[in-house]
């Protein structure tokens, strides 16, 4: 049987900070194109678990050790990602202590989620609008088949 072309896998968490007044998130600035602000996160390694994935990637790049708290959703848009088809895993994680700008991230930033950055990489405006919207009524947004 020949392998099936599919598209690649990625992993993200939204980290709350749960030592600050307001749960503050945490933002990467991308090192590498496409540009913008992005949730910490990166791609699942053949034989990773998804979310042992999530944990990895936000520790290598904000030196953040994380709790996953949930799933917000899987996000598959073939658009979402300039460089081709990539479906993510996006969970909400927990962690305290002081984020730092590592591997692929030039800078981090701790803002309110009513506060994020107009210049997001990806789909992520629409993912953190979904986190606004969760965190605001403990409610998973429906899902989209369009």
């Amino acid at each position: 049987m020949p392998k099936p072309v599919t598209p690649l896998l990625a992993a993200d968490a939204i980290i709350e900070l749960v030592d600050r007044p307001g749960r503050p998130i945490v933002l990467i600035e991308r090192r590498n194109p496409p540009p913008g602000w992005a949730i910490p996160g990166g791609f699942v390694d053949v034989g990773e678990r998804v979310e042992r994935a999530a944990v990895r990637e936000a520790r290598e790049e904000t030196g953040l050790i994380v709790t996953l708290r949930a799933l917000l959703g899987v996000y598959s848009d073939p658009g979402r990602d300039p460089r081709g088809h990539t479906v993510s895993a996006v969970y909400v994680a927990e962690a305290t202590g002081e984020p730092r700008a590592l591997d692929d991230a030039r800078a981090v930033l701790v803002c309110l989620p009513e506060a994020i950055p107009a210049l997001l990489a990806f789909d992520h405006a629409a993912v953190l609008a979904d986190y606004r919207a969760y965190r605001a009524t403990g409610a998973l947004a429906p899902l989209r088949c369009d």
